[in-house]
């Protein structure tokens, strides 16, 4: 089985477009100094006392923002989404979702989005 660090590593070999795009906005304290991580697995602790992960696309912990670039497949995990928005929105995060297009197309908008909310 496949250890959650190995899994991340994976993640970001196989990222978007769109991921790289805004990853070269984003890394080496690019934008407002901040530094991002990029497939970083944060640690829940579920009520019952068990562990798990969710593993956003981008994260700051310094503003204490996730940021998701939202490809196709969003389409079919919409429940789940919106189920580890409220987990996440709960451990003080805030969570911006942009869709693929969006970064591709206008990604001037986007990083003015996300400096809004630094």
């Amino acid at each position: 089985m496949i250890n959650i660090t190995d899994f991340c590593r994976e993640l970001r070999r196989q990222q978007t477009g769109a991921e790289k795009l805004l990853w070269e906005q984003l890394r080496n304290r690019k934008l407002e100094g901040r530094k991002f991580l990029r497939q970083h697995p944060l640690q829940v602790q579920s009520s019952f006392g068990k562990s798990f992960y969710y593993i956003p696309d981008f994260y700051c912990y310094e503003s204490k923002l996730v940021i998701e670039a939202d490809g196709p497949i969003h389409l079919v995990k919409k429940d789940y989404d919106k189920n580890r928005d409220f987990v996440l929105n709960a451990l003080g995060l805030k969570i911006l979702r942009f869709e693929n297009e969006e970064i591709s197309n206008d990604i001037v908008s986007v990083i003015n989005k996300i400096k809004m909310n630094l």
